[in-house]
């Protein structure tokens, strides 16, 4: 690999080098322990591929936050840890079938969308293509993995293209020296993002309640030590109301109904516990209308295989996209 990698240096300097991993590129582990020596740095990119079917029938047959937690620290100890260390990974290979009927495949979904957006990596789908004129021996082979239907006329799942049509700009802003990505003035904030969707958080004007909506319209929040979830620039924080009902922002940040924790293995239940409640926590969810934030219990916080808690899935990530609203 390093040789294959000065061999592309010498022939083009400008270009990026990426470097894949073992076990059909899942694995670049064996990088913490002796990281690659080349002639050259700045250009450096690794990439990892993360499929449903790369840990067998996992998710179908597990608890979904506990699949999710488990597989999503497997990749950060298999690859993730390479981010930290200020190299460029780029999630070159993963992909569904768009035609929603694999289990395993629509469990896995979300979990790496929430992943991806939090890690704000770059990425690349598989696949395009609709059907092959020949695959494995096969004429006109269809590829439901595919974006484009069987004839390559329209998209397969529209739905599909809306939950990761976000993803496709960077989050966070970055420099020329470190990379690719947004050149911002924005000091970093956090945004709601919601993986079952592809959507955020937001809320047009303070007389409106929260709803899904475009992530560049989202607000600025802060999660302070406190465990509040602060819109910046405001005395505002998020204030659960009850079983059912709309979150709301108030200036009494020192209830419970105020006080927000990342729980579930997952990491994508953000919960409170009010004291009306006692000791029955509740969680963030999107409401029976498809799109207003609400509170209800919190699901699949045991060993249930057979719940699905995805419509409380919000991933707090970091953004530094310009902020088209902020409250003063």
């Amino acid at each position: 690999m390093q040789k294959g990698a000065e061999a592309v240096h010498a022939a083009n300097p400008n270009v990026l080098v990426i470097l894949s991993g073992l076990s059909f590129d899942n694995d670049l582990s064996f990088l913490s322990r002796k990281q690659v020596k080349l002639s050259f740095s700045s250009k450096l990119v690794f990439e990892l591929h993360w499929y449903a079917f790369s840990n067998g029938h996992a998710w179908k047959n597990g608890n979904p936050n506990q699949v999710c937690g488990n597989i999503s620290a497997s990749v950060m100890r298999r690859a993730g840890f390479l981010l930290k260390q200020g190299y460029p990974l780029f999630l070159s290979e993963f992909g569904i079938d768009q035609r929603g009927t694999n289990a395993n495949d629509n469990r896995y979904f979300g979990c790496i969308l929430g992943l991806a957006a939090e890690l704000d990596v770059d990425w690349a789908l598989w696949t395009l293509q609709g059907s092959y004129y020949l695959r494995e021996g096969v004429l006109g082979m269809e590829e439901f993995y595919g974006v484009l239907t069987y004839d390559w006329c329209r998209p397969r799942n529209a739905t599909f293209l809306n939950r990761i049509s976000t993803l496709q700009s960077p989050f966070q802003a970055t420099s020329f020296d470190s990379g690719p990505g947004l050149i911002s003035e924005t000091k970093p904030y956090k945004i709601f993002f919601h993986p079952t969707t592809g959507m955020c958080v937001v809320r047009k004007s303070l007389l409106v309640p929260f709803q899904l909506g475009p992530c560049d319209e989202s607000e600025a929040w802060d999660y302070t030590q406190q465990h509040t979830l602060a819109l910046k620039g405001t005395p505002l924080c998020l204030i659960a109301a009850g079983d059912g009902e709309m979150v709301n922002t108030g200036v009494d940040c020192s209830d419970s109904a105020s006080k927000w924790e990342l729980i579930s293995d997952s990491r994508m239940h953000v919960s409170t516990k009010m004291t009306a409640t006692g000791s029955r926590r509740l969680c963030l969810d999107v409401g029976e209308d498809g799109s207003t934030i609400v509170t209800s219990p919190c699901r699949c916080l045991g060993n249930d295989i057979s719940c699905d808690p995805e419509s409380q899935w919000f991933r707090i990530i970091d953004s530094s996209r310009a902020v088209l609203r902020m409250y003063f």
